[in-house]
C-alpha cells in the first residue's frame, strides 16, 4: 500500500534493535554475571525477578509518557539511557553497581514496546495495519534469532563485557537513526 516505504524502513530499524538485543539475552547476561562477579544462582534468580517486574512496570508507564512527549520521543528518550546503563554495567567495578545499572535498564528499556506498536499503526493507513504489524514483527524475530550465537562467541574474546557494549552501542545507533528518520513524521500525523 501507500505506506510501503515507511514500513520497510521501520522493519529494517526494528530488526537492528532486535539483533542488538539478542546479543544480551537473559541466559548470556546470567553467564556474564556468573563469570564477572561470581553471582550465585539464587541471587541471579532474584535479580531476574526484579528485572522482569520493572520491565512490566515500564510498559505500563509508557502510554502516559507517550501522551506527554510523543511516541518517537518515548521510544528514543527512554531507550538511550537504558542502553547507556547497559554499557555502564559492563564496566561496573562491583556487583551492586552492575545490578543497579541493569535494574535501571530494565525500568527504561521496554517503554519503547507499546510506543513502537502504536507508532506502526499511526504510520500506516487503517487498511494496512495488519500487514504492517506482521511485516515489522517477522524480521525482528529473525534478527533476534541470529545474534545470541554471536553474543556467545563474543564472550570467548576474553573481554566478557563485549556483548553488553555491542548491544548498547547498536541499540543507541538504532535510536538515533529512528529519531532522525521519524521525529518529524509523528508531528505531521
Amino acid at each position: 500500500g501507500p505506506s510501503k516505504s515507511v514500513v520497510i524502513k521501520l522493519a529494517t530499524l526494528f530488526s537492528l534493535d532486535s539483533f542488538a538485543g539478542g546479543l544480551v539475552v537473559n541466559s548470556l547476561l546470567a553467564l556474564w554475571l556468573f563469570k564477572r562477579f561470581d553471582l550465585s544462582l539464587a541471587a541471579a534468580g532474584s535479580f531476574f525477578f526484579w528485572a522482569g517486574l520493572l520491565t512490566s512496570l515500564s510498559q505500563l508507564v509508557a502510554p502516559y509518557l507517550a501522551k506527554r512527549i510523543g511516541l518517537i520521543n518515548t521510544m528514543v528518550f527512554t531507550h538511550i539511557p537504558a542502553n547507556l546503563s547497559l554499557i555502564g554495567a559492563a564496566f561496573a567495578p562491583d556487583i551492586e553497581t552492575a545490578l543497579g545499572l541493569l535494574l535501571l535498564r530494565s525500568l527504561l528499556s521496554q517503554m519503547d514496546v507499546p510506543a513502537r506498536s502504536a507508532f506502526v499503526m499511526l504510520a500506516v493507513t487503517p487498511e494496512e495495519r495488519a500487514a504492517a504489524a506482521s511485516f515489522t514483527l517477522v524480521p525482528r524475530s529473525l534478527a533476534s534469532s541470529l545474534s545470541p550465537t554471536l553474543g556467545g562467541a563474543l564472550f570467548t574474546t576474553g573481554f566478557f563485557a563485549l556483548p553488553l557494549v555491542g548491544c548498547g552501542v547498536l541499540k543507541i545507533a538504532y535510536d538515533l537513526m529512528l529519531w532522525r528518520a521519524f521525529r518529524k513524521f509523528e508531528a505531521k500525523n
